[in-house]
């Protein structure tokens, strides 16, 4: 185990999973670090949406303190944002590039940006749209975590002056994310917020297939769906399914189906955090295609494009192998995407800055003596 750490997490919520992925990867990633030891405080800004949809308001794993705004965020925690061995901001952060700007200058190093929406970021900056982080900011994180890896991660470094870009996927809590033990009544389900440019993907993946295959159920949960939307008769809508019931969700299902973001797809090597939840749960994994999804997975995902390939897989996978597909796809995610994998993946990397800061003061200390 690597030494303790003092870290500090600001991000767009823990306490909240209500219409975002970012709580359910946090709550992975600190319980993660949590039990290998360290000392962590979560900083989130306490804004009514969240507020009125909180299902982990004390969590057991570190503390966390609600902030009003950018004043009160300094007049309370200024000490520990300025003594804690890192700090580590998050995208989407509200009010993110003033509170950037402020910690540049409480503290000259150990400050690090996680990003959980990278091919998002990216296309933001590159349209000028700094709403949580600007541009300019970037060179001075010692480093990016990056929701996304692959070739994005040199684009980084190279274009954006990124001074250190490492991939930190998301990962799961697999104590939480297991197989319930109840029987199967969907047929192929899905579990995401509602997003313009994801829609058309699940008009094609589950909903036309819905309406070809009448004898068979699906499910979407998730909230922020419009009105307008025409589902089928089969096909159940749930508004907002908070994470305590995720394992029961996942495991009631005979497939479970991933949508990808147009971003995303299009940077490649961006997994989402439903995927490992819904493999840890043994719910065999239909998806979209995008580059490094076998790299993440091998085989153990049935890759679709359109509906007719949906369809062919509901009517024509037997059990047997749908079930070598779910405990492939779970002991991958066991070995490689816990939270505690992933959190002792950013340990080791937070610890490797304190090491290149002893060498940096080192060799100036020997200059200084020539």
């Amino acid at each position: 185990m690597t030494k303790p750490l003092d870290i500090v997490v600001l991000g767009l919520s823990l306490s909240s999973s209500w219409g975002n992925g970012h709580a359910t990867t946090y709550r992975a990633l600190l319980k993660g670090l949590d039990a290998e030891g360290h000392r962590l405080l979560f900083l989130e800004r306490d804004v009514p949406w969240y507020a009125q949809n909180r299902d982990l308001a004390t969590p057991g794993f570190c503390a966390l303190s609600f902030y009003c705004d950018l004043p009160d965020l300094l007049a309370r925690f200024s000490n520990r944002l300025a003594s804690a061995d890192s700090v580590v901001v998050g995208s989407y952060l509200p009010d993110g590039v003033r509170i950037i700007d402020a910690l540049h200058a409480l503290r000259s190093e150990g400050l690090c940006f996680y990003d959980i929406d990278t091919p998002v970021t990216l296309a933001k900056l590159d349209r000028a749209d700094e709403t949580y982080l600007a541009r300019r900011q970037i060179p001075g994180f010692d480093l990016y975590l990056s929701f996304t890896g692959g070739p994005v991660l040199e684009r980084l470094e190279r274009v954006y002056r990124a001074r250190r870009a490492i991939a930190l996927y998301c990962s799961v809590d697999a104590e939480n994310y297991r197989h319930s033990g109840e029987a199967a009544c969907w047929d192929l389900g899905y579990l995401g917020t509602y997003s313009e440019d994801r829609q058309p993907v699940l008009e094609r993946l589950l909903i036309e297939p819905a309406r070809r295959l009448p004898q068979m159920r699906f499910v979407v949960a998730g909230p922020q769906y419009p009105a307008t939307i025409d589902w089928p008769g089969n096909v159940e809508r749930i508004e907002h399914l908070p994470p305590a019931q995720h394992a029961s969700f996942y495991s009631r299902q005979r497939f479970t189906l991933n949508v990808t973001r147009a971003d995303m797809v299009a940077a490649g090597w961006s997994p989402s955090v439903r995927l490992f939840e819904a493999a840890a749960c043994q719910a065999p994994l239909i998806s979209d295609f995008w580059r490094g999804l076998d790299e993440l997975f091998g085989t153990a995902v049935v890759v679709v494009d359109d509906t007719a390939d949906v369809v062919r897989a509901l009517t024509t996978i037997n059990e047997p192998r749908r079930q070598d597909l779910a405990a492939r796809a779970r002991a991958c995610v066991l070995r490689r995407h816990t939270g505690q994998v992933r959190a002792r993946e950013l340990a080791s990397a937070l610890q490797c800055l304190g090491l290149r800061e002893k060498q940096r003061l080192s060799r100036q200390s020997r200059q200084t003596q020539v």
